[in-house]
């Protein structure tokens, strides 16, 4: 949370127009943070954690009343708060806040990336050890010295030190989330150049690998001096590693590295498909090139001397370059030699699934747990989409840090759904909401409610939130357990995985592939960009079983239902047809499916 504050706050640029709840409720969250590592007083750290829920479960536009100086009579947010919020949604930014930070070296805050250090921990490890920063916090787990700390120990020293490891070797990789604002923006400023006939990005993104390490993009053009020129001058670099008169790098300000070919129109095709890669799949490309007297390289297709081959016509499409050898067209997302080739030699190529394809959704959160948007607000926005349904799954009472329901409040908000469907049918929409929720799989493998409460829902969604250094045996056990439960419709986030933040928890995902193959349990493939979860890997086999799919935002406010697009990016890159999600389903079929009566 307190990287994602620095880098949204640190222009005035970025602030004009783009001022959200997440913003202030994250801000004051943050307050508390530093407060907190001040030694403050509780209550009023409490006071700001208190005025961070109530900006983000406040039914109105808190942001615009904030602007406005219109907070009063708001519970939870007294004078102090009501004229810190309004000077943040009001210029962008929050001396305060500022101030508190400027106390503090700046490598510290490197700390609140390390899984495992919360805000106690890193006061004791500051205060006690002078450690401000990630490598003095490795000094001090590999002399010993944090074992000494009451509350720590050479267990807690050893876990820090593995986490610090993982952060190491991912620090120059970045989520597909995090780059394709960038990505987008660099793509469409090429393509609105009048010297570019043709661009696109390459690499890893284009293949869409849930993480990548620089991005590649292409231009055609007669005038390839200009494209680089245009593409290193812009305000996005922030430095220019190399450039030359067809290829240029560069960094972005977060240090993804982008680089930058440019091609004549008619190498264009053939350079796409080996930039896109990936490297094992243009290894067997290029060598059924070569079996039938042809050399594949970046720039062209040519025949081999000797080979008695006439040169091959100039391919102004990848399509032309599959069709010339053979083999029906490899979507990008499949090209990671997994069988690909051989099932485009023999027709076998799934149609996958597209975007239009989806229905509706599950697995969204609300305000009543810790969610941003309400019911209402949430139905509004997946009708604006053109979704049919919309799941909301909010979390159950052991997930107490998300403000988890109970039992009263669940059959509440089923009560309130069922009024809010009532209404849609009135007003003529072919629109449903189902009710949900979140269960935690608690450590034995029970469920967070009884059967009879379970049985009140639409559908349940079955999720690991805590207890997750389970050995591999245990935790499999505890989710093929959950799994067996008739009340349950599908397996949230199956690995518990944070991309770049939290390796998956030990689990036998075969095993558990098996086990919802033989109970019927959906798995979900949560497109939250930090999640991507199930991995991409698993669903051939998860398909072979018989298993089928939901692809889930995870939503937690209303734009995150837009993280539907990397889902079906990852659903394609597992192989993924419109037969296997059952998102593509629609109302009536959906209904069926879990045996619901009609609104």
């Amino acid at each position: 949370m307190m990287k994602r504050i620095w880098q949204r706050q640190g222009t005035e640029e970025w602030w004009q127009g783009n001022m959200d709840r997440e913003t202030l409720a994250d801000t004051l969250e943050e307050i508390a943070l530093l407060l907190e590592l001040k030694g403050e007083n509780p209550f009023k750290i409490r006071a700001y954690r208190t005025g961070a829920e109530t900006v983000r479960q406040f039914s109105g536009d808190i942001v615009k009343q904030a602007e406005e100086n219109d907070l009063k009579g708001i519970k939870g947010v007294g004078d102090a708060l009501q004229q810190k919020l309004h000077e943040l949604a009001s210029t962008g930014k929050l001396e305060y806040h500022e101030n508190l930070r400027g106390e503090f070296p700046e490598t510290l805050f490197e700390l609140f990336n390390i899984q495992g250090l919360g805000p106690k921990k890193i006061k004791a490890l500051y205060d006690k050890l002078s450690v401000d920063s990630v490598a003095k916090l490795k000094e001090v787990c590999e002399s010993g010295a944090i074992a000494e700390l009451a509350g720590f120990g050479k267990k807690t020293a050893d876990k820090i030190l593995e986490a610090i490891e993982f952060r190491e070797s991912n620090a120059d990789r970045f989520r597909l989330g995090d780059v394709v604002t960038p990505v987008e923006e660099i793509l469409n400023a090429l393509k609105q150049h009048p010297a570019c006939s043709r661009a696109e990005a390459a690499g890893s993104y284009r293949r869409s690998k849930e993480t990548v390490h620089d991005v590649d993009f292409l231009v055609a053009t007669k005038d390839p001096e200009a494209i680089i020129e245009h593409f290193v001058s812009q305000d996005w670099v922030d430095r220019v590693i190399v450039k030359g008169s067809t290829k240029a790098s560069i960094n972005l300000d977060n240090g993804l590295q982008c680089d930058l070919r440019a091609v004549s129109n008619e190498e264009f095709a053939c350079a796409l498909a080996y930039f896109t890669g990936s490297k094992e799949h243009n290894v067997v490309m290029r060598g059924r090139a070569n079996a039938r007297g042809y050399t594949l390289n970046e720039y062209r297709l040519a025949a081999k001397e000797g080979s008695g081959n006439d040169e091959p016509p100039v391919f102004y499409s990848e399509e032309e370059i599959y069709d010339f050898l053979g083999l029906d067209y490899v979507e990008p997302e499949l090209r990671e030699n997994t069988g690909e080739v051989e099932a485009a030699e023999e027709g076998d190529l799934p149609v996958l699934v597209k975007t239009e394809n989806l229905r509706g959704t599950f697995h969204n959160h609300t305000t009543a747990s810790d969610g941003q948007n309400t019911l209402a607000e949430m139905a509004e926005a997946a009708m604006e989409l053109g979704l049919q349904y919309l799941g909301i799954a909010d979390h159950s009472k052991s997930s107490f840090q998300a403000n988890g329901l109970d039992e009263a409040r669940l059959r509440s908000q089923i009560d309130e759904i069922a009024e809010l469907n009532k209404g849609f049918s009135e007003r003529g929409d072919d629109f449903r909401l189902l009710a949900g929720s979140e269960v935690d799989i608690l450590k034995d493998g029970t469920l967070d409610f009884d059967d009879d409460l379970l049985g009140e829902l639409d559908y349940v969604v079955a999720s690991v939130h805590n207890a997750m250094t389970l050995s591999e045996s245990a935790m499999t056990d505890r989710i093929i357990k959950a799994v067996s439960n008739p009340a349950v419709t599908m397996l949230g986030h199956l690995s518990g995985r944070l991309l770049l933040k939290r390796e998956p928890y030990a689990v036998n995902i075969p095993a558990v592939i098996e086990a919802c193959a033989e109970t019927n349990t959906i798995i979900e493939l949560n497109c939250n960009p930090w999640r991507l979860d199930m991995d991409w890997r698993w669903w051939k086999l998860a398909t072979e079983k018989g298993v089928k799919c939901a692809i889930n935002p995870d939503a937690h406010r209303t734009a995150h239902l837009d993280f539907l697009w990397f889902g079906v990016r990852l659903a394609r890159k597992g192989w993924l047809t419109r037969d296997n999600v059952i998102n593509t389903l629609d109302l009536s079929e959906i209904e069926m499916l879990l045996n619901l009566d009609p609104v």
